[in-house]
């Protein structure tokens, strides 16, 4: 008579059938780099993430190396937003500087390049505006500049953001034009219009000014739509697929997973972050056990990678687990 629980009686026994796994290098660390000097400036929406200054970054990607996590996601922050987004191209801007930093000092780190406007704008929106309309063509041409810039600076991975249409084809295109045909694009191809994002927009500086980004972001209702995304982004030259965020959305993450063989990264978002660290500091949940249910949930459907402000706590719990 078949018995379940034959196989879940030790520790052993159950790490020998598990399943599903995570591991410190399935984890990618998403890093806010600002302008300035001397600055670690902690995000008080996000408990434990700081703003870095080019010359604080290394403590913090010091740390990163040493857990064993091998990517990290940047994010920038200028010192002044325009009507253009010009820092997100500016080849002296925030992160091409951060991308040489990291290059110079860290050789074995996979840098991914966020590409997005909305960072940069003074508007706060992720494309040109015109009369209050969010611009998709014209946007074009300047999200596949800064494509170029990060991939010249060193970028291994370019990981547009914005959601307009036909970015992809567009960065492609820009991208291979200048010899930089080996890069990677790395697509938030399913990235809805969600309540999770606050904290990251406090930590960016990036809310819109205006208005939200339903026009342009999918609508939270819809799960089918992200498999046209997803479609549309790989015909377009994607290679790998973000969907975003992770724990609202796993049924999309499957659905992509099983309707596309490429690899498929579940961004853990800031306000799926911030609720555990709030509900953890209230002593109402245990982080460690919420926080590794939630990677292996993630594992099991179907991410090839993690996106996650959580990765220093995870590898630290993991290499704990290995020394036991």
């Amino acid at each position: 008579m078949d018995r379940m629980r034959r196989l879940r009686m030790n520790r052993t026994l159950r790490d020998m059938v598990r399943e599903n796994h995570v591991r410190a290098d399935d984890l990618i660390y998403p890093v806010f780099v600002t302008e300035g000097e001397n600055i670690c400036q902690p995000v008080e929406s996000m408990p434990g993430i700081c703003q870095y200054s080019l010359d604080r970054l290394p403590e913090e990607l010091d740390r990163t190396v040493d857990a064993g996590i091998r990517g990290v996601l940047l994010f920038g922050i200028p010192d002044h937003k325009d009507e253009t987004g010009s820092g997100a191209y500016d080849e002296e801007g925030i992160i091409p500087r951060a991308v040489r930093l990291i290059r110079e000092r860290y050789e074995d780190l996979l840098v991914i390049a966020d590409v997005c406007l909305c960072e940069y704008t003074s508007h706060g929106h992720c494309g040109l505006v015109k009369d209050g309309i969010i611009l998709n063509d014209e946007t074009l041409p300047l999200l596949a500049k800064a494509a170029v810039v990060y991939a010249e600076a060193g970028a291994d991975i370019i990981a547009p953001s914005d959601m307009m249409d036909k970015r992809v084809a567009a960065i492609r295109q820009a991208l291979d034009e200048k010899g930089f045909t080996d890069i990677p694009i790395l697509s938030y191809a399913a990235k809805f219009a969600s309540a999770y994002y606050g904290p990251f927009r406090d930590a960016a500086h990036s809310a819109p000014g205006f208005g939200d980004r339903k026009t342009y972001q999918m609508d939270p209702a819809n799960g089918r739509e992200a498999l046209r995304e997803v479609e549309q982004d790989l015909a377009e030259g994607a290679d790998m697929i973000i969907a975003k965020p992770a724990l609202a959305y796993m049924d999309v993450l499957k659905e992509i997973v099983n309707h596309f063989n490429v690899p498929v990264a579940a961004y853990n978002v800031s306000g799926e972050y911030a609720m555990v660290k709030a509900a953890a500091a209230k002593g109402w949940i245990s982080e460690k056990k919420v926080v590794m249910e939630n990677m292996t949930g993630l594992k099991r459907a179907g991410a090839r990678m993690i996106i996650t402000y959580h990765a220093l706590d995870v590898a630290a719990w993991l290499r704990e687990e290995e020394e036991c």
